[in-house]
């Protein structure tokens, strides 16, 4: 049997003309599953027995199950989710001064291998269903309810690559965007690739609204060779040529993540390089102070460091901002999630 929640608008009234019944009931159904969030299909008080009757016959509604749940002390929250067939994976929710995010986990695991990152220590073992990842921002909005918060934004930079789960992340996030459904404005939906250049392609000639970020790390072939394996198959020429291309088709701004490992990629050096990689680009770069991962050598940079290396960006013409932590004294700060409970 399958989930509810994996459903499109679009699917679920396919469905409903299939057996008989009026598609326009599946706006209703929509808005009791992400508006009211009910956990009962009985629940659906304008919905006839019949219908209902043959829902449950052809779907579940069955929730995540929270393993456990962490408050950070700047008050981030991390979840750890345990699918239906016990895989585990890290979700969280962050504070900022414009609102509520969730951070959502694509795949169960991750192949990408990037040197400095925890989520690949566990190496993929699946991609997520639609469901599953839709579930993630639901259950999270669900803690919200608790004390009348909404979320309002959404990044799919949690574990796994989302261009190597591209089917399923994107049908997942028109449940997400979906007016009837999660209701979160496209332009408040980030989905960051390691570099993926033929994913990064297709949502290119997609048309879609979403915020597209792409995790760089290196200013140079040699040091992201090292850093990204990525980078062997899609060298930063064919990377940014790809990038053009998007925004050949889109008229968004793209967004460069880039960490700061002192003594690796820090230097006056790279930051030229950067400026000059991104010169005439519509993009911006967020400069992320490196976060701790015990198996990891590297270290994060100096605040000094970080500050010099972010005005030189802004001297050279470059938009860039420099990220506050958020959950780091709870491994739940870029490049630390991991499903603990695994190792």
């Amino acid at each position: 049997m399958r989930s509810i929640y994996g459903l499109s608008l679009n699917d679920l009234e396919t469905y409903l003309k299939e057996n008989d019944m009026k598609p326009f009931h599946g706006k209703q159904i929509f808005k009791w599953l992400y508006h009211k969030r009910i956990e009962d299909f009985d629940a659906m008080s304008d919905i006839s027995k019949k219908m209902l009757s043959k829902m449950k016959e052809d779907f579940e509604l069955d929730l995540l199950k929270i393993r456990s749940l962490q408050v950070s002390k700047d008050g981030t929250k991390k979840f750890l989710f345990e699918m239906k067939d016990g895989a585990l994976v890290e979700s969280v929710l962050m504070i900022f001064d414009y609102g509520y995010s969730a951070c959502l986990s694509s795949q169960v695991g991750c192949n990408m291998g990037c040197s400095f990152c925890a989520s690949g220590l566990l190496k993929k073992q699946r991609d997520l269903s639609a469901d599953e990842i839709v579930l993630q921002a639901l259950m999270i909005q669900k803690e919200l309810d608790k004390d009348g918060n909404r979320l309002g934004n959404i990044v799919v930079m949690g574990t796994g690559e989302p261009f190597d789960n591209y089917d399923n992340v994107m049908k997942a996030m028109s449940i997400i965007n979906d007016p009837n459904g999660l209701e979160i404005g496209a332009r408040h939906i980030s989905i960051s690739t390691c570099g993926l250049v033929p994913g990064i392609r297709r949502f290119a000639k997609e048309n879609l609204q979403y915020n597209l970020a792409i995790s760089l790390h290196a200013p140079n072939n040699e040091l992201r060779d090292k850093l990204m394996p990525v980078n062997k198959a899609y060298p930063l020429e064919v990377l940014f040529e790809a990038l053009k291309e998007y925004c050949a088709y889109n008229n968004r701004r793209l967004t460069f993540e880039y960490l700061l490992l002192k003594g690796v990629n820090d230097s006056t050096t790279q930051a030229n390089q950067i400026a000059d990689l991104l010169k005439g680009m519509n993009a911006y770069i967020n400069l992320i102070p490196y976060n701790k991962v015990d198996e990891k050598d590297f270290e994060t940079s100096s605040d000094e460091n970080a500050l010099r290396f972010y005005d030189l960006l802004k001297k050279r013409g470059v938009a860039v901002t420099l990220r506050q932590k958020k959950g780091d004294d709870i491994d739940a700060a870029c490049g630390q999630l991991r499903a603990k409970a695994l190792k």
